[in-house]
């Protein structure tokens, strides 16, 4: 067994596993406030890598240092899609608060492809170049074989935005409250809870952590079009359902467990099933443990 290979492909399981953990935090934050799987999530993170490359590329004509640009192009990227995701929350979810599920579930999909090809109308559906803005930090020799600069900067933004939204859901008014609003939405409103302010800043700081993966993730990648939020959406689903929908440890659990999994299994049997091995997971973790890995069921009165 090639020792180095196989920590070549567990650093990159837990990269791939950390952009998840950013996206799937969404999908498991809004869907514990108002039980909503919101499809449209995955292309605010597709938003927020189109405004990292317009703004990157407007510093980088003026001839701004990289990493000036990526800190900048990051801030104003989430500050554009977290505006987009409350937005989309009045517009498009808030009048069916009150209908059945599935009308709302509609609207998301929606709302989905309606975001798809807004960015279609203004850019190709082409891949387009994004500048690479993380700079390349020196590591000890045996340590740069197997680590990029890239991957630690997006280990220690997806820990340092883990840390601070826990910090905030357990020990702030804010975080009470939407743990309040999670547990029981009428109690929560009863009690003096704006549950509407609740909502919308659960959108936006879901919008704002699909921001981050966007921008940090396309500038790793080096390219990016309309479609890149689709798919990555649809696997930070998975690893939130994988975990627990619901679970913010669990949303980070599965995120890593399915990160690990297509890492090698990319690795060690083929690349062309990288999609294949996210429901492949899905589908044998979910026959043991319906609820997920970190998820507790939950029993309802007749």
């Amino acid at each position: 067994m090639d020792v180095g290979y196989f920590f070549k492909l567990l650093l990159s399981g837990l990269t791939r596993g950390s952009i998840y953990a950013l996206i799937a935090l969404g999908y498991t934050m809004v869907y514990g406030i108002i039980k909503l799987i919101n499809f449209a999530h995955g292309e605010l993170y597709m938003l927020g890598a189109f405004t990292g490359l317009i703004i990157a590329s407007l510093m980088s004509y003026a001839g701004i240092n990289p990493v000036l640009s990526l800190v900048v192009a990051t801030i104003v990227a989430i500050i554009y899609s977290s505006a987009y995701g409350v937005t989309i929350e009045k517009i498009a979810y808030k009048p069916l608060r009150k209908s059945q599920r599935l009308s709302a579930l509609i609207s998301a999909i929606g709302v989905s492809m309606f975001l798809q090809n807004f960015v279609l109308l203004f850019q190709t559906s082409d891949f387009l170049s994004f500048p690479n803005l993380i700079p390349d930090f020196k590591f000890l020799k045996p340590v740069e074989n197997y680590l990029s600069s890239a991957q630690v900067l997006i280990y220690i933004c997806t820990a340092l935005f883990l840390l601070g939204f826990t910090l905030l859901v357990k020990f702030t008014k804010t975080g009470k409250a939407m743990r309040a609003t999670s547990q029981d939405t009428k109690m929560a409103q009863l009690l003096g809870i704006n549950i509407n302010r609740v909502i919308s800043f659960t959108f936006l700081i879901g919008s704002a952590a699909a921001a981050i993966g966007g921008v940090l993730i396309s500038s790793q990648m080096g390219q990016i079009n309309f479609y890149i939020g689709f798919i990555v959406g649809i696997k930070a689903f998975v690893a939130a359902v994988l975990g627990g929908i619901g679970s913010l440890a669990g949303a980070v659990l599965g995120s890593i467990v399915l990160g690990l999994v297509e890492s090698f299994g990319t690795g060690y049997i083929s690349s062309n099933y990288e999609d294949l091995f996210a429901f492949v997971v899905l589908i044998v973790i979910l026959t043991f443990k319906p609820d997920g890995l970190l998820g507790k069921s939950q029993k309802q009165k007749v």
